[in-house]
């Protein structure tokens, strides 16, 4: 960190906002406000940039104390036949404190990214599968295969970080790499390589992808296939990026399961996930889903070691009771199975909870707007800004430090879900 007059600039800034946890950042803090002047691009300027414009918590829309918020929310806890923790954008402390209140209340607990999540959950538990990580990826691909999703606009610096990256580990020519999207097109220009060479494209709609990655895969197994196009993509097409598969080194195979958005679309992603098992009898092969923005990936981790199962979890019975489908928010709401909601977004004020019967409690980002004013709101800081914390990126292998960047006087969703749990 170094300091410039009443600015300070901060050096190697990890972003928790996207899943690939950039961790190059030059940030400048003013105050309470928050530039970023290097490597920057549009999904971690929106989640660093976000000024702060409320810091005092509200009841039925009145200014209260944080102290009177939390014994607030304790109370509606202690009345409630069945509270759902929902939303869950937060850091690895804040899933740890929602899961503690959650044992101790009864609650549901359930992430707003779940239904794509789920999409990756199900094949693991059901026949499960092979990813890499993202270091393997930019050590070790000569082949990327892109599947139904604009990774372009989702995780902007991928291409550069991991793919057009200058060096590797095993001295890989970078021009060498091969790119190629089945699907959606990209949306920009990362995926060209520095040489100028655009990746190859085999566009299909997505209700297409079912068939076309079946006919992929039954020619990676060396199948006969009558027809001469599936999906509007010539047969050929696919004949020559089976082979391009069965050649390569070691060939990765991505996904973004938020962007595969139609129904079943986990049969899908499991259709590719048996491929890459057949692919490693003769070569290398591996999956790399991406996803794991705004504590997407944390929260499910901490689930998963607190409790064995991922989120859609009910401790109603007092013992973590999972079912993704029963669990499941909006089907919860729905059906008015919920008579309080504690929506906790500390990331994104775009993220509000789902209008719904139940009595609502927001623990979010400073300058949310709400259609209907919840019964309690808490404005709560940013991990990696207002905070210290804790978060895992898209591949699950490392948990990414984050550095508080300034001193808002903003509490953290781990000290209120605290503060709310010993008042119970």
């Amino acid at each position: 960190m170094t300091q410039n007059n009443a600015a300070k600039i901060w050096h190697e800034v990890a972003s928790p906002f996207c899943g690939i946890a950039s961790d190059d950042l030059t940030i400048e803090v003013n105050g309470s406000t928050v530039k970023i002047l290097e490597n920057g691009d549009a999904i971690t300027q929106a989640g660093f940039e976000t000024p702060i414009t409320d810091t005092q918590p509200r009841i039925q829309g009145k200014p209260a104390s944080l102290a009177e918020a939390v014994e607030h929310i304790a109370n509606l806890f202690r009345h409630s036949q069945q509270p759902l923790i929902g939303g869950l954008g937060t850091d690895l402390n804040g899933a740890r404190a929602a899961l503690a209140l959650a044992d101790k209340s009864g609650a549901i607990v359930d992430s707003q990214y779940s239904k794509a999540a789920f999409r990756n959950i199900l094949v693991l538990q059901d026949t499960g599968y092979m990813t890499t990580t993202l270091t393997e990826v930019r050590n070790r691909v000569d082949l990327l295969v892109v599947i139904g999703s604009d990774i372009e606009a989702t995780f902007p610096r991928f291409f550069e970080r991991m793919v057009w990256n200058d060096e590797s580990m095993f001295g890989q020519e970078i021009e060498s790499r091969q790119v190629v999207f089945i699907g959606k097109a990209p949306s920009g220009d990362a995926s060209t390589s520095p040489g100028g060479r655009k990746a190859k494209v085999l566009g299909c709609a997505d209700a297409d992808l079912p068939e076309v990655l079946s006919v992929l895969r039954a020619l990676v197994k060396g199948k006969q296939v009558q027809a001469s196009e599936v999906g509007g993509i010539q047969v050929a097409e696919l004949q020559r990026l089976a082979e391009q598969l069965l050649e390569a080194k070691y060939s990765v195979l991505s996904w973004s399961a938020g962007q595969l958005d139609y129904d079943h679309a986990e049969a899908t992603i499991q259709t590719v996930c048996e491929m890459i098992k057949e692919l490693n009898a003769t070569t290398r092969s591996n999956g790399l889903p991406l996803g794991g923005k705004e504590g997407d990936t944390t929260v499910n981790a901490v689930a998963s070691w607190q409790t064995g199962y991922p989120m859609r979890t009910s401790f109603h019975r007092r013992f973590p009771d999972y079912d993704p489908f029963i669990n499941e928010t909006q089907r919860i709401l729905n059906n008015n199975e919920a008579d309080v909601l504690l929506w906790v977004s500390s990331f994104n004020v775009a993220v509000t909870p789902p209008q719904s019967n139940a009595c609502t409690v927001v623990l979010g980002r400073s300058g949310m707007q709400f259609e209907t004013e919840p019964e309690v709101f808490i404005p709560v800081g940013v991990p990696g800004i207002d905070h210290e914390g804790r978060t895992f990126r898209t591949d699950s292998v490392v948990s990414v430090p984050l550095r508080k960047l300034r001193d808002s006087g903003l509490p953290s969703v781990f000290d209120v879900l605290t503060a709310v749990e010993q008042a119970l």
